[in-house]
């Protein structure tokens, strides 16, 4: 059944109206991450805040804070359904069973909680910190986010009349349809919704969902939220993210065990894992010092997110490593995940995923009928190229809202790790705009891990 998205926004007026309705309604990443933690760190603490990098939008003062912070308890007390532990306990994920341990379950089952929250508003921004044992904060990360963006979309529907909400909705439907018409019989085109932390709204991510899965078919591989590839029958796609090595490069010791951190916490994700899930995110203090200095063994993983990097050069260069290290990178995955849209993912693929000929480019791949063309492209595939699409999959209504004001715009909103165990923690990433954490400390890390590949861009959400 198609909701009435109009209707139902227009209509709504019922106390609490919960954002967050099922602790699966997360990245399947969070989940993996937290056995992880679970298992290696399960009595270190950790702070994560929140940060609006669109300065220019007050969220503080769009949102209404009381109805954030019910939001935000109603979450708290959400606990997992007896159905969803054992649909992560039978499961399948990346073609193997078990990949969450019974221990793990049961502490799912009887002892996880989320941790108590600080909230205000300060200079119009939302001030927002999770402090606790790193198990009870880490999940926090999507379930304010989601809340976040959704109040903050609940605000801008409020000032519309049923008519201008049936206008947005229409236009955002045609918006998502004319990209899927674009995308859809792309030859070994392999899509994913990597859009859960910035959507519109837990409905209009479900509906966009459906949409894709209903129009792509095979080439919609699966979605990031475990909720919807729990109700959908879906892949829950994901593996680990930036927390991870900034974490244990915060409770590093030493310069040398700073420098090391990211490699250790490969070792022990492989362990936890019997050699699946093996993704690299490389970006973490810099993607060109991470596979100059990376072991030999790294190689063998089985693919590269790209998350913080121009992703043509990204890609490049970690097939460029790959031959250095005597590895096939035919047999290894490119997944490329910020920023996207339909015009770069087509663009990437044509360009990692075959052969451009004559005197095409990547942007000249503007739907399938430019991949059949045997003149202009060929099926060669250089790497296994696929995109986890997020923000302008489940958030595009840029020039949608009949008022012709920006208020339904996408925010660039992160919940990051920002202490461990009292001591600060810090992404540098392929940006210098993307950095964060303390200035003197991303000064110190940039001493030790250098800026090698490092550019300074704008922020895209």
């Amino acid at each position: 059944m198609i909701v009435n998205l109009a209707r139902r926004a227009h209509d709504h007026n019922w106390e609490l109206d919960p954002i967050t309705r099922s602790l699966l309604d997360t990245d399947f990443y969070k989940l993996l991450m937290l056995q992880f933690i679970w298992k290696h760190f399960p009595k270190t603490r950790a702070t994560f805040t929140v940060i609006n990098r669109s300065h220019e939008v007050p969220l503080g003062d769009i949102v209404d804070i009381r109805e954030l912070r019910e939001q935000l308890e109603a979450t708290r007390k959400l606990r997992f359904h007896k159905s969803e532990l054992i649909w992560l306990a039978g499961n399948t994920f990346y073609g193997r069973r078990g990949i969450f341990e019974p221990a793990f379950l049961q502490w799912l089952d009887r002892d996880f909680r989320l941790s108590d929250f600080d909230l205000s508003i300060h200079e119009g921004q939302i001030s927002l910190r999770f402090d606790g044992l790193w198990t009870d904060t880490t999940m926090w990360e999507i379930y304010c986010l989601s809340a976040i963006d959704e109040l903050k979309t609940r605000a801008s529907l409020k000032k519309l009349s049923e008519l201008e909400l049936d206008i947005l909705y229409a236009r955002a439907k045609t918006r998502l349809w004319e990209k899927m018409a674009r995308l859809r019989g792309v030859p070994d085109l392999n899509v994913s919704d990597f859009g859960t932390r910035r959507r519109h709204s837990f409905l209009w991510q479900e509906y966009v969902v459906k949409a894709m899965s209903d129009v792509l078919g095979a080439n919609f591989i699966g979605s990031s939220n475990t909720y919807m590839a729990y109700t959908h029958d879906l892949e829950a796609i994901g593996t680990n993210a930036h927390e991870l090595p900034m974490a244990m490069a915060a409770l590093a010791n030493s310069d040398e065990e700073l420098k090391h951190a990211q490699y250790r916490m490969l070792e022990l994700w492989q362990q936890t894992y019997q050699g699946e899930l093996l993704i690299l995110l490389p970006d973490t203090f810099g993607t060109t010092q991470f596979l100059d200095n990376a072991p030999d063994w790294v190689a063998n993983w089985t693919g590269q997110r790209m998350d913080s990097k121009d992703p043509y050069l990204a890609g490049d260069e970690y097939i460029a490593w790959l031959h250095q290290h005597g590895r096939d990178p035919r047999s290894k995955r490119l997944i490329a995940s910020d920023g996207l849209d339909v015009d770069l993912i087509l663009s990437l693929h044509a360009h990692f995923g075959g052969t451009i000929l004559s005197d095409s480019s990547p942007a000249d791949f503007r739907s399938a009928g430019d991949f059949l063309d045997r003149k202009k492209w060929k099926p060669e595939p250089r790497i296994r190229f696929s995109a986890g699409w997020g923000t302008y999959l489940t958030n595009d209504f840029r020039n949608c809202n009949p008022r012709n004001d920006d208020g339904f715009n996408p925010v660039s909103l992160v919940c990051k790790l920002s202490e461990v165990d009292g001591r600060p923690a810090v992404k540098l990433s392929d940006n210098y705009q993307k950095a964060m954490g303390p200035p003197a400390e991303i000064e110190r890390y940039r001493r030790i891990f250098g800026t090698a590949g490092v550019e300074n861009v704008p922020v895209t959400v």
